[in-house]
């Protein structure tokens, strides 16, 4: 339970600060960039003792180290096109919802016992999330036509990145460190994302921002620890894959709609209150 608290927390330390890009007009695919190449120096710096050569030939891991490397930048894209073409609030609901599918995975690859207060638990935490995070079209350029292509590629996008990060901590990771692991593909993402930036500033398509390496710095040390808490939890956690995955994705939404009503002075609605009730509900059903 303490590291999906971490976690949790982690987590929404990034939300935090994607709002105070937001505010201070920080280019956030610079930030995003700074923010890989932050979170594997992080990771390096603080756990590089544990790092030992003949890792290299321990597990298949090294192929899911680029997988998940390429979907952690690709996702971030496609999420920013979605928002353009379908809304922000639908781009939200759709990656949130995307939780069903390590959930699912979980109980069919990993034979979990399955019982009904899981099962009215898992249902409450995907109803929860919904009403939390869904959002009415408020604008013209939200009222276009929707790209249900983006939808679909970032709910399959998002649900197996979860999806290899389990398998990754279960099967493929050998004797290497999670803590390295999680370095080694934020390093990917990193050097994806900077041949993307350069290629884009050498066709004048960027302008370099000073102020965004120091927010991608400040998103890059909670993303480090966001990927590692949720793989310790799932290895040391006293809750089934599927649960702490349900938890997790539940608990950052219910910690960004209290922080954005704390310290944003966000605007909350019926369905919003309710889905925090439900959500609450669900957190407690998971725990029985």
């Amino acid at each position: 339970m303490f590291y999906l608290l971490l976690s949790i927390l982690s987590s929404t330390f990034i939300l935090v600060f994607f709002r105070m890009f937001e505010r201070f007009k920080i280019n956030v695919f610079q930030s995003i960039v700074y923010n890989y190449i932050t979170a594997c120096i992080v990771g390096f710096i603080i756990f590089g003792d544990e790092w030992k050569a003949g890792d290299l030939t321990t597990g298949n891991w090294i192929p899911y180290a680029f997988i998940l490397g390429a979907l952690f930048i690709g996702l971030f894209l496609l999420m920013g096109k979605s928002a353009q073409e379908n809304g922000i609030g639908i781009t939200s609901v759709t990656v949130k919802m995307s939780l069903v599918i390590p959930v699912i995975a979980a109980i069919f690859l990993y034979n979990e016992e399955v019982y009904w207060t899981k099962i009215i638990g898992i249902l409450a935490a995907l109803v929860g999330v919904f009403l939390i995070t869904y959002q009415k079209k408020v604008n013209a350029k939200e009222k276009g036509q929707s790209n249900i292509l983006y939808l679909i590629l970032l709910f399959l996008g998002s649900g197996l990145a979860d999806l290899i990060v389990n398998y990754v901590e279960k099967v493929a990771v050998g004797d290497l460190s999670l803590a390295i692991f999680s370095a080694i593909l934020f390093g990917v993402a990193a050097s994806i994302g900077s041949v993307i930036m350069l290629v884009k500033k050498l066709k004048n398509e960027l302008q370099l921002q000073k102020r965004a390496i120091l927010g991608g710095i400040l998103l890059g040390i909670p993303n480090f620890f966001s990927i590692y808490f949720l793989m310790m939890a799932i290895r040391f956690g006293n809750f089934s894959d599927s649960i702490t995955y349900a938890m997790n994705n539940t608990g950052v939404v219910i910690s960004a709609f209290i922080v954005g009503i704390l310290f944003f002075k966000e605007s909350t609605t019926p369905l919003k209150i309710i889905g925090g009730v439900v959500s609450i509900a669900a957190i407690l059903l998971l725990t029985l």
